[in-house]
């Protein structure tokens, strides 16, 4: 049975929208990987995030994300970058060391998933032993007495480690928090902060900094359009209109392309109501989602139209990236070029590392 089934609407949107926007070698930066045996669940763990991704695979062992790229993104070579789960009902150290190991058989770049309780040298040595090119951080890790509202980025990615990131040259994928999103002036003020004191630190913002409505942004890329560091990935995204402001904002160099397969594997459309995100779903085929206030189902002809997430995101930044006149070379530097030089910018002996 095949991992995902390809009907004839994806390879009709596959061809006549993406394929020939698409360049023909492709970096991932945002991808999970791990295995269903690593989940401990944990019914005393605060719950920090939506529910709806976990409808789309219960793992996601290296040789699914290769199969899902093959699948999907025919005619074209994917590198990922990859790292474990989040959850507290994960075993992380087990997680990371299957990132590891598949980072080593394959070749392939990834980040360590760290807590913020780790000290400056274990933090460190984390990264290092396990040749790792930084961090992935999240806010399901800040202490437990914190609210979820109230979780600053600096509760999950503290000074001290920033300071290891900076001194190193490493990267580091920040989910920012805060029911705000991208336009809250705290995500804001310590992101500039960031910047300006660490400005080593390869620091991406995930998903556009979880603007997925025109609602999320405020001023964002006013204040945002100062930097000059830190890059923003457009991964679970599909948002046209957030994408042209990025554009506008910090230019094409600073953009990446992020999938965070598995979820874009889903079957979907989004659409924003009263500012928030909904994703249209064939009904059923995730089970009961009724009191899911981020999923709708759609049923006949209008569930038969939908495809895949990652064909909306894509598609939705080929949109932005018409209108506002990027070239060739910009898609490629997104897709592709902006990734390697970070990658290899990274590396230790990386003047022969290619993609």
């Amino acid at each position: 049975m095949s991992l995902i089934e390809i009907k004839q609407v994806d390879r009709l949107y596959y061809e006549n929208r993406l394929r020939a926007f698409l360049p023909d070698n492709i970096i991932d930066v945002h991808t999970h990987v791990w295995l269903d045996e690593f989940r401990r669940p944990d019914e005393g763990a605060p719950v920090r995030a939506v529910a709806w991704p976990w409808l789309v695979a219960k793992h996601n062992p290296i040789e699914d994300l290769f199969e899902a790229y093959r699948l999907m993104l025919p005619g074209k070579t994917v590198t990922p970058l990859i790292f474990a789960q989040v959850g507290l009902d994960f075993d992380i150290e087990a997680n990371n060391a299957y990132v590891r190991n598949c980072a080593a058989a394959h070749d392939l770049p990834s980040f360590l998933v760290t807590k913020p309780g780790m000290s400056a040298t274990d933090f460190e040595e984390g990264i290092e032993k396990g040749g790792f090119l930084g961090c992935k951080v999240y806010l399901n890790f800040a202490a437990p007495y914190i609210p979820e509202k109230e979780i600053r980025i600096y509760d999950f990615l503290p000074p001290h480690q920033l300071e290891v990131l900076n001194r190193r040259g490493w990267g580091a994928m920040l989910h920012i928090p805060r029911d705000g999103r991208l336009k809250d002036p705290v995500n804001l003020a310590q992101m500039l902060e960031i910047e300006r004191k660490y400005p080593a630190v390869k620091l991406i913002i995930a998903h556009v900094g979880r603007a997925y409505c025109p609602e999320d942004v405020g001023n964002a890329f006013e204040v945002l359009a100062e930097t000059r560091n830190m890059r923003f990935d457009i991964s679970a995204n599909t948002n046209e209109d957030v994408f042209r402001q990025l554009i506008r904002a910090v230019g094409p160099k600073r953009i990446l392309f992020g999938s965070d397969m598995p979820i874009l594997r889903m079957r979907m459309r989004r659409t924003c109501k009263d500012g928030k995100y909904v994703n249209l779903v064939p009904k059923g085929l995730y089970g009961d989602v009724s009191g899911d206030k981020n999923m709708r189902e759609l049923d006949g002809e209008e569930a038969d139209e939908l495809s895949f997430f990652l064909y909306e995101e894509i598609n939705a930044f080929r949109i932005a990236s018409e209108a506002e006149r990027l070239s060739k070379a910009d898609i490629e530097a997104v897709f592709h070029d902006n990734a390697c030089a970070m990658i290899g910018s990274i590396k230790e002996g990386n003047r022969g590392w290619k993609i």
